[in-house]
């Protein structure tokens, strides 16, 4: 049969097939619902992953990848609760920040950040409130950091400037607070200047942050920061000790200044030679990198899900398309009496079943788009987008699953015999 020919022939098999879908509207509905809703949560959980990743990947770039996290347990995503041993850990000082400057010559730069011990599941949180001329904000992001943190987290400023270090050192009350925080309680942009104040404390405003890229960082109580000077914030919460150490690495020597922060910080913690790190040092890199492997396991996890849901409407497709064939006996019959050969009958009724599961995908992909159309809208800190791959992925896995179920329907059909066919009513 020459190409132009086929061509024909399944175009007047596809429209065969959308007429015995359209005489059938509820039951072929119902016949590929179960294809439908396994699309629907494949794209829509493949969409939100590509969101995040994405997401993931502003935070990287915005931090930076020779930006090393130290804490004294792993920072990242943790799936386990903490061991005792994590819990009984002693805090990490000012000192050590200190000695990793001077002591480490892959490290270009040291900050410390300190908040209420929020790192520590099971303590009690300082909920911080900020209030200005009657407006009030409530659960910032208050803390207190060296002046160093401006250059080691790459803080970009919107309005004024960053602490500096004659403010720490005479513990001035003034603070650095975040785009959404100003944009709350200083409508008209003017914040730098402004007297803040923050549960009974007051703080002289000096620069206001720009908005964060990433939802990650931005999201909560992330661009409703408070910053003040370190020394500051322990002059008013002397009770807070867990302190957070970041550093930057020179350019290309992340691997070595980990290590050399390794080995000073195991030589002042008193770490035993045979007894493993009692602090954690992780990177914004591989944080997302651990995220990125969890989705993976979600991925396929989705995956499997969405594979019962094929599997379901297939074998509801192969029901409907075998009753097709009782029904369309003597049908077939008077095909094949005028001269339609066994594949002909095969190629109509693999079609059929193509174009009803096809149609579920490309119906369950314009729900989708439309949905997330509409999230972006309601939700525009969540930012969703289908990856290009995933639409024509998911019309052909929903065809597909046509083209697997529809295989005995159609062998069936296509193994009557004309006789029998013609005789039967």
């Amino acid at each position: 049969m020459s190409s132009r020919r086929r061509y024909f022939s399944f175009r007047e098999s596809a429209r065969m097939a959308f007429e015995t879908l359209l005489a059938n509207k509820m039951r072929s509905a119902l016949t590929v619902l179960g294809v439908f809703i396994a699309v629907v949560v494949l794209v829509m959980v493949f969409s939100i992953m590509y969101g995040v990743d994405a997401d993931m990947r502003n935070m990287l770039a915005q931090y930076g990848t020779d930006t090393l996290f130290i804490f004294k347990f792993e920072n990242g995503i943790r799936l386990t609760r903490l061991t005792q041993e994590e819990r009984r850990r002693k805090p990490l000082t000012l000192e050590d920040a200190e000695a990793i400057r001077e002591e480490a010559p892959s490290v270009k730069n040291v900050c410390v950040e300190l908040d209420s011990s929020s790192f520590m599941p099971g303590t009690p949180v300082f909920v911080a409130a900020a209030r200005y001329n009657g407006k009030e904000v409530t659960s910032i992001d208050f803390e207190g950091v060296t002046p160093s943190y401006e250059s080691v987290i790459n803080v970009r400023m919107e309005q004024g400037r960053f602490l500096n270090d004659a403010e720490n050192n005479h513990r001035l009350d003034v603070a650095v607070i975040g785009h959404d925080l100003a944009e709350t309680l200083f409508p008209a942009k003017d914040a730098v200047g402004k007297e803040l104040q923050v549960t009974g404390m007051t703080f002289r405003i000096v620069g206001v942050l720009e908005k964060s890229k990433s939802v990650f960082i931005s999201d909560g109580t992330g661009d409703k920061q408070v910053f003040i000077p370190y020394l500051a914030y322990l002059k008013h919460r002397p009770m807070d000790k867990e302190n957070q150490l970041t550093a930057l690495a020179y350019p290309g020597k992340k691997s070595q200044a980990q290590d050399e922060i390794t080995g000073i910080l195991r030589r002042r913690r008193g770490d035993a030679f045979s007894k493993p790190d009692s602090f954690g040092i992780s990177s914004a890199e591989a944080i997302s990198n651990q995220f990125r492997s969890i989705m993976g396991s979600i991925a396929l996890l989705t995956i499997a899900v969405a594979s019962v849901g094929m599997l379901v409407g297939g074998v509801g497709v192969m029901n409907i398309m075998l009753m097709s064939v009782t029904e369309r006996t003597h049908e077939i019959g008077v095909r094949k009496a005028i001269g339609a050969r066994s594949k002909d009958v095969v190629r109509q009724f693999l079609v059929e079943a193509m174009v009803l599961t096809g149609s579920a995908g490309i119906a369950a992909v314009l729900f989708c788009l439309a949905l997330i159309a509409l999230l972006n809208i309601v939700l525009p800190k969540w930012p969703l987008a289908v990856p290009g791959w995933v639409i024509p992925a998911s019309v052909a896995a929903a065809m597909s699953v046509g083209l697997f179920f529809g295989i005995y329907p159609a062998a069936k059909a296509a193994k009557l015999d004309p006789v029998e066919a013609l005789r039967y009513e």
